[in-house]
């Protein structure tokens, strides 16, 4: 590439981040309940929405995860703002409440944030000056802080990297990319299916005389050796695969290899980096090329802006175990073009996709919640790539999809009239009061966000406090900690569905964790304190000494 050329590419660059306009979100926004509840959802959003906080507001960048519950937008002034699920900090505001509405994060308003990540329950954002920092769980060391002492950092904290570019992130892990030469990219986190690309999972038993496998977490951002001879211009993230591109345009990926979705023609997990024989010789990716990993598939935009993917790309029909041209994209409209979509971006959430080409705004895949934005008439799902019908000759400057949500930027020019006839989103009130008097809790028992499940829960703990009559003191301690688990499991702390480090469900013993109603002695659900010989239930008072003995039947 010519020096003209270079400088061309630069103030390319530069205009498309100048670039603002208006967010549109479409899909859930209960998300307390998303993914973790089947049926119906309430709450759901079909169509492409605005959010009244965001209303009149210039953003130019939104990202989630497709593992993500949370979102976020800056806007050209550099400020962040967050929004959705915050059971582990996510949102960066100090504290566990949940966010319904697009929120300032107050700690970053003395920095330029030019750029950002969002993983399962962690938030990484990039600065102007090329500095890095991050909120949210940190068990496995996705922070990049280089320790794993705090769990859970509820404001945002340095990561250990300098002169960042851009930063993704997957389900538990974080990418950097560097402008320093030779460590162009770097990776801390989980490094179990091997997406950290350091030739390892840091495999290990958790006691010597044990058969259960951990992960050895890696907090410190680490550059990856096998690519410290090429520089990574772009990167996308899966749950637990990395795609990356280098500056001549050859694509690499490596991590969890099922379904296809490093496309290596096999489902062999890749521990390093490996280079996808498809995109080579003359069919290397252009400088404009667009990159997306959703949960279990990959893409990427190759020479003539055709676009390509691999994995997982429809719930019914064979995996494509390499990268293949998607025909549909060229044919979803009844206008039609020989060399197809002039794709500028696109992002994939766990299994749906939007992208912005020409004047268009296109999505596709299974959806729940109306993420595909198609209205309440279109239909929930779509196996092939179909307009968004309420968003047409409309020009789309950013997408992020998450788990069951997309946000789409729309370019205000000759629009706006129709942009103010779109619906306006309020969500629920902050509850500014509740959230100074406690801002963090300080055990996992306290109440984060009051739910169906955690009001039933209130209701049961009263109707057991009014039979105190009829039971002793030693039964009462015993439901006060089967209130306490309920309280745990109703603030989604307790769910171990999903593996965290290791391979065996559940993330091993916990404090104040659920015990068995025996207790594994024949005791019931007591201390074992002996009963006391002074003391005689009311009810067995006044009976002879060979009455039945035991405690009478509740009322």
């Amino acid at each position: 590439m010519s020096t003209l050329d270079a400088g061309s590419e630069v103030e390319e660059v530069k205009e498309k981040q100048d670039k603002a306009g208006e967010l549109l979100f479409c899909g859930a926004t209960s998300w307390d309940i998303i993914g973790r509840k089947k049926g119906p959802v309430e709450g759901n959003l079909v169509s492409p929405t605005r959010l009244r906080p965001l209303v009149g507001v210039d953003i130019r960048f939104v990202a989630s995860g497709c593992t993500s519950c949370h979102c976020v937008a800056l806007d050209v002034e550099g400020r962040c703002y967050t929004w959705g699920r915050n059971e582990k900090g996510q949102l960066g505001h100090g504290d566990l409440i949940q966010r319904d509405r697009p929120t300032i994060v107050s700690d970053l308003s003395k920095y330029k944030v030019v750029k950002a990540g969002a993983g399962r329950n962690h938030t990484v954002v990039v600065t102007d000056d090329g500095n890095s920092l991050s909120f949210g769980w940190n068990k496995h060391g996705q922070l990049g802080t280089g320790s794993i002492k705090n769990e859970i950092e509820f404001s945002p904290v340095r990561c250990l990297v300098s002169e960042v570019q851009n930063t993704a992130c997957g389900g538990e892990f974080t990418v950097w990319l560097s402008s320093i030469e030779g460590a162009s990219i770097l990776t801390a986190g989980l490094p179990q299916y091997g997406q950290l690309g350091h030739g390892t999972d840091n495999e290990y038993n958790t006691k010597d005389s044990s058969v259960r496998l951990a992960y050895e977490a890696q907090p410190r951002p680490r550059a990856i050796a096998s690519l410290a001879g090429e520089k990574i211009v772009k990167v996308a993230c899966g749950t637990n695969h990395t795609v990356a591109v280098d500056s001549n345009g050859f694509v690499y990926t490596w991590g969890f290899g099922g379904y296809g979705r490093l496309g290596h023609r096999e489902q062999k997990d890749e521990w390093a980096p490996r280079r996808i024989d498809v995109f080579q010789r003359k069919n290397t990716l252009p400088p404009d090329a667009i990159v997306s990993a959703g949960a279990m598939n990959s893409s990427c935009t190759a020479g003539g802006g055709q676009l390509y993917m691999w994995g997982k790309i429809k719930n019914a029909g064979d995996d494509w175990m390499y990268p293949k041209p998607l025909m549909d994209l060229r044919f979803c409209s009844a206008i039609c073009c020989s060399i197809g979509w002039n794709i500028r971006c696109m992002d994939s959430g766990n299994m749906h996709h939007f992208v912005g080409a020409d004047n268009s705004c296109i999505s596709w895949g299974h959806a729940q919640y109306g993420e595909l934005g198609y209205g309440p008439m279109g239909q929930k799902s779509s196996a092939v790539p179909k307009k968004v019908d309420i968003l047409e000759n409309m020009h789309i400057i950013s997408v992020a999809c998450g788990a069951g949500h997309s946000m789409v930027v729309v370019d205000r020019t000759n629009v706006a009239d129709r942009l103010a006839q779109l619906d306006i989103h309020d969500g629920k009130a902050f509850d500014e009061e509740n959230a100074v008097s406690d801002p963090i809790p300080q055990s996992k028992g306290s109440a984060i966000k009051s739910t169906p499940k955690a009001a039933k829960a209130s209701q049961n703990a009263k109707k057991r406090k009014k039979s105190k009559d009829s039971t002793d003191s030693e039964e009462e301690e015993g439901e006060n900690e089967d209130d306490d688990s309920s309280d745990e499991e109703a603030n989604g702390l307790s769910d171990t569905s999903e593996q965290y480090g290791s391979k065996s469900k559940g993330r091993g013993s916990r404090k104040g964790g659920k015990k068995s109603s025996s207790g594994g002695n024949g005791m019931g659900r007591g201390r074992g304190r002996p009963p006391s010989n002074n003391k005689k239930p009311a009810a067995s008072q006044g009976k002879a000494v060979g009455a039945k003995r035991g405690r009478p039947r509740k009322t």
